[in-house]
């Protein structure tokens, strides 16, 4: 696989940073989830686990906080998920950490970044969005924004661009030799992944308000819309070749509907649609446009997607070894594609004496820190 033999350390956070540490894992990285211990159970909350291994050690205690220096001096990447000022307390700084490993890959994932009147603050998905500017642009027209779940910032700003920001330093070290340190703001990947709606303006895309433009649901041909039997069709029909198609599909008559892009009509337009999609069911629907180019297409639920014809030609969803299906990783790469692991999520420190050894900790310091409570092993076995 293409990150075969890359050494990730990924400290276990929420959400962006698990991400990031499962996009390397399924392409190749040996990632390592180091989380916290003591813990209060052997299941951990992090569900992007797949193909990682678990270590837990307490880093409040010194020698903890030592055993990961120790291990970082070994590893390509570490993956670091809290607020600005958090390891340097610990005394894991990336001043430390690269001067004992100057090829060390240091990515710092956080809401607000690592400087700026918000970086010390808590924040979510939905604060992130608020900043960048993003979250004005999202809903309908008179509903107030509306954050879309925590996919946006927490992921794509946040777990994306880092491990973007990962593959360029690495990328890098290969002809400097030397590593460095990422600071990956979710609000700035937000709104970078955005750069289209700031740019968009300039051509009248996004001049409207909220929820009146061609793409944020203004539109009557690119919109969702309820069919008979409770389910919703997908309407991308931008284009005049493709909108013609949709009102055939829909068996309108288009001399008798207002020209397509009659703002003034999009609202009487919209209408028109929902009470023509009402009179089929979704799979009606399906049959009409399924083999048509309109840009039309069935909104699946997260358990029909599976199990839709198109993504099973194309196995792009997989099931685990405990009967979970997910996405199989993205993009395919045609001589070294992700082969993501079918094992299931590993318990907090099921690995650990396993990953120590590898790290050339010895079975007599791997007893004396478990005798001190500075790492933990889990035992999957007691919790089957």
């Amino acid at each position: 696989m293409a990150l075969c033999g890359l050494r990730v350390l990924e400290l276990a956070g929420l959400a962006p940073a698990p991400l990031c540490g499962l996009l390397l894992a399924d392409f190749g990285a040996q990632v390592v989830r180091v989380d916290r211990c003591p813990r209060a159970s052997s299941s951990a909350t992090d569900v992007q686990a797949r193909g990682k291994r678990a270590l837990a050690v307490d880093l409040k205690q010194p020698r903890g906080a030592a055993l990961l220096r120790r291990l970082c001096r070994k590893a390509d990447v570490l993956i670091e998920p809290f607020r600005p000022g958090v390891m340097e307390k610990l005394g894991l700084s990336p001043d430390l950490l690269l001067q004992d490993n100057p090829r060390l890959i240091y990515a710092r994932l956080t809401g607000f970044g690592q400087a700026g009147k918000y970086a010390p603050l808590a924040g979510h998905d939905i604060n992130y969005l608020a900043v960048s500017g993003v979250l004005s642009r999202l809903g309908r027209k008179d509903e107030n924004p509306y954050a879309p779940t925590n996919v946006l910032a927490d992921f794509a700003g946040g777990g994306v661009m880092c491990a973007m920001g990962i593959l360029l330093a690495l990328h890098e070290r290969t002809k400097s030799g030397k590593g460095q340190v990422i600071d990956a703001s979710m609000v700035e990947g937000a709104a970078y992944l955005s750069s289209f709606l700031w740019k968009a303006q300039k051509i009248g895309l996004w001049a409207r308000p909220r929820g009146e433009n061609l793409l944020d649901s203004g539109a009557p041909f690119y919109e969702t819309y309820k069919t008979s039997d409770g389910k919703y069709m997908a309407v991308g029909a931008l284009e005049p070749q493709f909108y013609k198609q949709f009102i055939i599909g829909l068996g309108l008559d288009s001399h008798k509907l207002p020209h397509q892009m009659s703002l003034p009509d999009w609202p009487e337009m919209k209408k028109t649609f929902t009470d023509v999609f009402l009179t089929k069911t979704q799979a009606e629907w399906c049959a009409i446009f399924d083999g048509m180019d309109a840009c039309v297409t069935p909104v699946l639920t997260t358990d029909e997607a599976a199990f839709h014809p198109h993504n099973k030609e194309r196995g792009s969803f997989l099931e685990n070894d405990q009967g979970e299906i997910s996405p199989r990783p993205a993009p395919v790469l045609s001589r070294t594609p992700a082969t993501p692991s079918s094992k299931r999520d590993p318990f907090i420190g099921e690995h650990t004496k396993e990953i120590l050894l590898e790290y050339d900790i010895s079975e007599e310091e791997i007893s004396e820190l478990l005798s001190l409570k500075v790492i933990e092993c889990g035992n999957p076995k007691a919790n089957l």
